[in-house]
């Protein structure tokens, strides 16, 4: 628990955390590596210190599973607010551009959806300059504030949906509550720029919240006030069972996928597929190419919950 000792934590698995506003991942991962008492914490899919919502650790072996929930699709609740444009594209930036109060009346709501269509689908979408790609071996946020020029190259994205539920308006700004259903290495942040700058007004994010990464969803998360590291500690296996194929082997085809051996004898291809021992937990991922399973990755069966 938060408020006890810290448990000495050797189980491998996954925490699905609900993440509060104002602490970075960075400060979520300090924090269960501090309750779990392990160093071997990391996260997977980056949330800014304004937005809130579903967080992916692993802990121990498990962080080998976080190569693959990086790139599941993503849900996004946001805001978006129209007529002011920062130097972050979000609300924790400066001010740098305020539309005329006429020119934000005359846009209508019919307007804003038009403007919406552009940027649903296959895009090519140019990340905010405050992102965590790295430039040069930094992120792009660490130059951008150090006062260095940034220019970040567009990447395709797939914004499945873009969706207003809800259009609010001042005497000089129009807030856009939106539901995004995106791919992975899409920016919100982004949108909102992007949006605003098709209507001539500028805009900027002023509140975000992740909801979903793949089938995983914050509904069932952990908050950090209630996060329990052993008791809400999700196994590899549960989770590799909910996003690959299922593969069982025998004794003595884990032992050959620890050493690194190509397995033969499976009758169906692909792959990553779950290879599972005969106690029920995860060996690894492999592929399997022409009836022979060659490993991607390896778990250790030795992590196991203290007793």
């Amino acid at each position: 628990m938060t408020n006890g000792s810290p448990v000495s934590l050797s189980r491998s698995g996954l925490l699905f955390v609900d993440k509060p506003e104002g602490l970075t991942s960075h400060d979520v991962v300090s924090r269960v590596r501090k309750l779990a008492n392990t160093r071997k914490v990391g996260h997977a899919g980056t949330l800014d210190p304004m937005a809130t919502g579903l967080l992916t650790l692993g802990l121990n072996s498990s962080t080998r599973l976080l190569t693959f929930l990086v790139g599941l699709d993503k849900e996004y609740f946001a805001t978006i607010r129209l007529g002011e444009t920062t130097d972050t594209d979000d609300a924790q930036g400066a001010s740098t551009g305020i539309a005329d109060p006429a020119s934000v009346a005359a846009v209508t709501e019919a307007a804003v959806r038009e403007a919406i269509v552009p940027l649903t689908g296959p895009i090519s979408q140019v990340p905010s300059s405050v992102s965590a790609i790295r430039v040069d071996g930094r992120h792009a946020y660490e130059l951008a504030r150090a006062g260095e020029t940034v220019v970040l190259k567009s990447r395709d994205v797939t914004v499945s949906t873009f969706e207003i539920l809800d259009i609010r308006r001042s005497t000089s700004s129009l807030d856009v509550d939106v539901r995004v259903e995106c791919s992975s290495g899409t920016y919100i942040r982004a949108l909102a720029r992007d949006l605003g700058a098709a209507l001539g007004l500028g805009g900027h994010l002023i509140a975000l919240r992740r909801t979903r990464v793949g089938p995983f969803t914050v509904a069932a998360a952990s908050t950090m006030e209630h996060l329990d590291p052993v008791g809400d500690l999700v196994p590899p296996e549960r989770v590799a069972a909910t996003l690959f194929p299922l593969l069982q082997l025998d004794a003595v085809q884990v032992l050959g996928l620890s050493q690194g051996k190509r397995l033969p004898g499976f009758p169906t291809d692909g792959g990553p597929i779950a290879a599972i021992s005969p106690e029920g937990r995860l060996a690894g991922l492999v592929n399997v190419i022409g009836g022979v399973a060659k490993p991607i990755v390896n778990f250790p069966t030795s992590e196991v919950l203290p007793q």
